[in-house]
């Protein structure tokens, strides 16, 4: 089943290239974008699903439900994922996607890197409130961009 999607993910992405070559046109290369990130998105959510013990340790401790929270992360991901590929409800997944990522630099990944002891886990931590933080500026992006990125 998850080949099935992104065989047919890549398939579109590669027809868009070729459809597109000569010239690529700002859209085109824009939804490339778009496109891979989604792939990113629903990557990161199977991996939640599939890998649940590997993440459960980055749950806060103030939070009950533990594992649950790695299960509806995932969810979150998958979904956004396949809003930013299929062209759908862009502008509410992206904002909400934003609104994730922010929330786990905030509660995981600044108090990791302000309480670790090691620096290599301070450096886990500084690359991963990076990330977040930029994947967060690309989901606002999209968002504030959704009219032109949805068919």
């Amino acid at each position: 089943m998850v080949a099935k999607v992104f065989l047919a993910i890549l398939k579109k992405a590669i027809n868009l290239i070729l459809l597109k070559l000569c010239p690529m046109t700002h859209h085109t290369i824009a939804r490339i974008a778009v496109i891979i990130l989604g792939i990113v998105l629903i990557c990161f959510g199977l991996y939640h699903f599939f890998n649940p013990e590997n993440l459960v340790g980055y749950v806060p401790a103030f939070m009950p439900g533990g594992q649950i929270w790695v299960y509806v992360t995932g969810a979150a991901f998958i979904l956004a994922g396949l809003a930013f590929i299929m062209h759908k409800q862009v502008n509410i997944a992206g904002y909400l996607l934003a609104l994730l990522l922010i929330i786990f630099v905030l509660t995981i990944h600044l108090p990791n890197y302000l309480n670790s002891g090691s620096p290599e886990m301070r450096q886990v931590a500084f690359v991963n409130l990076l990330k977040d933080t930029a994947l967060a500026a690309f989901a606002l992006y999209l968002a504030s961009n959704a009219r032109n990125l949805e068919g």
